[in-house]
């Protein structure tokens, strides 16, 4: 290269100055020209010094994103504030695009790879099979191709491994029309497809022959009788299946009984030999027939177990406040006292019914007697008779219904299945309610002394050992007090007392019985008084007491029907219930529509004390644990329980216990602390007596005390 000219250090810096605050001149156009190396500077630039030229300034980049934001704010929740986001993403991506590029170290790669080789092995394999020949050229000529590569350029062959392969070729294009000879070896070629296989002197020929075609042979058969069903098994489901197989019993009993009846009518005429004959044979006849297994007895009693249980499990929670409950609070209150509601048992065939009666069995604790009518003369109905179990409250175990309301009924106090009923066009009626039949065992008709009006109570006679027919007492408001006795096919009456009207003009001492009997025109137009209720005595047992529409309550016997031994005012209008006193035999106890309760001595004519409830009384009856504690149900949905020798002048407990319905019937269990009541709807409820109301004992001293005293301020 050519050397620099010297250049002035002055003109140097004036062509500097020049050269900052001019633009330079174009370069020369000469090529041969060296070239000049000329500074050029901004016009804002710097003047600095050699100083500060040489001082050395650290920066440090940083790859920021100038868009991304940096006054981010969250929510922290536990310091409850919102906090800047220090970490702030400052990637921006410019540019992406998918690719179909591949590592190939990556594992994706690797299994494409395998893949590839798999298909190669394949297809190679399969040409194989198919044509070996041309494989093994394929694989001669790879293989001829690669020697050629290693020999550099070679291609020079022998003479003799040319003349070899055209023998080859000229053997596998005639190996076609070659024919086996026998006895000699004959060298295949390497075509295995071309070759024939066949040991014998054959040729290779196609031919068509005719094929059997195929034939489908069938049957159709009907296929046998199939249904398909299904059901809910309920407890009224349940029930109803009960109750139709014992009604299909039944028929088939008095079938039975239809045909021996006629078979005996029609062997009248025959030999005695014949008839025994006939007798034997039905008898065999009936030990030969097995009962159903549904309708066996074993059957029905582990039904009846099973549903037990479930309704125990169902109710679980009263059945432990019925065993182990009790109020704690009377410890607290004197003279006052609960009840705690458990059960309540309601049948829908008994709906828009009245509960006319009550009464729980003798010997079975648990079981109880519900009867349902009506009340209202108007709206008459038939009659239904459910027999309940506290074991089972969801059902009734025995259901008999009758042509017409039911009013009253009683067990018999010794033979605890005989069930007597009362009904409202003035039947009786006797049931075992062991016997399955929907109907009863013993009824009267108009001929054998039916009542001409409803009958409103019944009552077993105490069983006389002198005598072998039971005998039980109705009332009614024709104004007989009938006594009815069972003989072996029917029941016989007797009319114990006819209930005649008194008049209110006798005195105190003077005998109303016979001053107060009406004129002789009044009795002959039959003027009597409607009978509404009776009980008798429990120690004398010919003495009974009947209350009546009038008010007034007469004092009977059965040794003297001729008139009233005693009568007894007080009441005002129609006397529902008069109960004797079980422990105290002078003491008994009245209920009436005048909203009162009285408790009566029977050698008195007043009573010794009066109980106004401000309703009208439906039932009253004593407790069995005390005799001086009875309860009462009035027509506003109250019960009443009062314990004389506790508080004589208020009750012990006054509870509502249905709203918008009357309670007609009351009835203590003989042995649990329970009360049963019936309202005008069908239901009865359950209830349990607290500590303070079952305290009392049996002594007929304490009752016969208080009333004694009562009697002393009257006077």
């Amino acid at each position: 290269m050519a050397p620099k000219k010297d250049v002035d250090p002055q003109a140097a810096k004036k062509t500097k100055k020049k050269a900052s605050s001019k633009k330079p001149d174009p370069a020369p156009n000469d090529a041969f020209d060296d070239p000049v190396d000329i500074l050029l500077r901004p016009a804002n630039q710097l003047d600095l010094s050699e100083k500060q030229l040489e001082e050395e300034i650290t920066k440090q980049l940083t790859a920021n994103n100038p868009n991304a934001p940096s006054n981010i704010a969250r929510y922290n929740t536990a310091e409850k504030a919102f906090k800047f986001e220090p970490m702030v993403d400052q990637l921006v991506m410019h540019y992406a695009t998918n690719g179909f590029l591949l590592h190939n170290e990556s594992d994706e790669a690797t299994r494409q790879v395998a893949l590839v080789e798999l298909e190669t092995k394949t297809m190679a394999d399969w040409v194989l099979s198919i044509d070996p020949a041309a494989a093994k050229k394929a694989d001669g000529a790879d293989r001829g191709s690669g020697d050629g590569e290693k020999a550099d350029g070679d291609t020079k062959v022998d003479g003799d491994d040319a003349k070899e392969e055209r023998d080859d070729d000229r053997d596998d294009a005639d190996a076609g029309e070659r024919v086996d000879e026998p006895g000699k070896d004959v060298e295949h070629s390497g075509d295995d497809s071309k070759q024939l296989r066949n040991q014998f002197n054959f040729a290779d020929r196609a031919s068509q022959t005719v094929n059997h075609p195929a034939r489908d042979r069938s049957s159709e058969t009907e296929p046998p009788a199939t249904s398909d069903f299904g059901g809910a098994a309920t407890q009224w489901n349940i029930y109803d299946a009960y109750m139709e197989d014992q009604h299909r019993l039944a028929l088939q009993k008095e079938m039975q009984k239809k045909q021996k009846q006629q078979a005996k009518d029609a062997a009248q005429g025959g030999d005695e030999s014949g008839k025994n004959a006939n007798a034997g044979d039905a008898a065999d006849a009936r030990l030969k027939k097995k009962p159903e297994l549904m309708a066996s007895l074993p059957m029905t009693k582990a039904v009846r177990v099973m549903e037990r249980m479930v309704n125990q499990n169902s109710y679980d929670d009263i059945a432990q406040d019925f065993k182990y409950w009790e109020d704690q609070s009377d410890q607290f209150r004197e003279g006052e006292g609960t009840l705690l509601p458990l059960w309540k048992f309601y049948n829908e065939k008994a709906k828009r019914r009245h509960v006319t009666a009550i009464c729980w069995n003798p010997e079975y604790h648990d079981l109880f007697a519900v009867g349902y009518g009506s009340f209202d003369f108007v709206k008459q109905m038939s009659g239904l008779i459910c027999c309940y179990s506290l074991k089972n409250p969801s059902h009734p175990e025995y259901a008999f219904t009758t042509d017409s309301g039911v009013m009253c009924l009683d067990f018999h106090p010794q033979h605890s299945s005989l069930l007597c009923v009362g009904l409202y066009d003035g039947s009786v009626l006797v049931y075992d309610v062991r016997n399955k039949a929907n109907r009863p065992i013993r009824r009267c008709d108009v001929k054998t002394g039916k009542h001409t009006d409803p009958v409103w109570q019944v009552k077993w006679a105490p069983l006389d050992l002198s005598e072998k027919d039971l005998k039980f007492y109705s009332v009614s408001s024709d104004g007989r007090v009938t006594r009815w006795q069972m003989s072996k096919s029917e029941l016989v009456f007797q009319d114990v007392m006819e209930l005649k009207l008194v008049s209110d003009t006798g005195g105190e001492g003077d005998d109303v019985s016979v001053k107060g009997e009406l004129d002789e025109n009044d009795a002959s137009l039959g003027a009597l008084a409607g009978g509404c209720c009776v009980d008798f005595n429990k120690q004398q047992d010919h003495l009974f007491i009947v209350g009546t529409e009038e008010g007034r309550i007469h004092k009977c016997s059965t040794a003297y029907n001729s008139q009233y031994i005693e009568t007894y005012r007080g009441h005002h209008m129609a006397v529902y219930t008069t109960k004797w006193n079980e422990h105290a035999p002078n003491v008994f106890i009245s209920a009436s529509a005048d909203w009162t309760v009285k408790l009566w001595d029977h050698l008195f004519s007043k009573p010794a004390m009066s109980f106004d409830l401000n309703a009208a009384v439906g039932d009253v009856a004593w407790s069995p644990t005390s005799n001086t504690t009875f309860a009462a149900v009035t027509s506003d949905g109250k019960v009443f329980v009062y314990d004389l020798h506790e508080n004589k002048h208020e009750p012990m407990c006054e509870q509502k216990i249905v709203r918008k319905a009357k309670l007609t019937k009351i009835a203590f269990n003989p042995k649990h602390p329970i009360i049963l009541v019936g309202d005008d709807r069908g239901c009865v409820t359950s209830l349990k007596l607290s500590p303070n109301l079952r305290k009392g004992n049996n002594d007929p001293s304490r009752l016969e005390a208080l009333v004694e005293v009562a009697l002393k301020g009257e006077e």
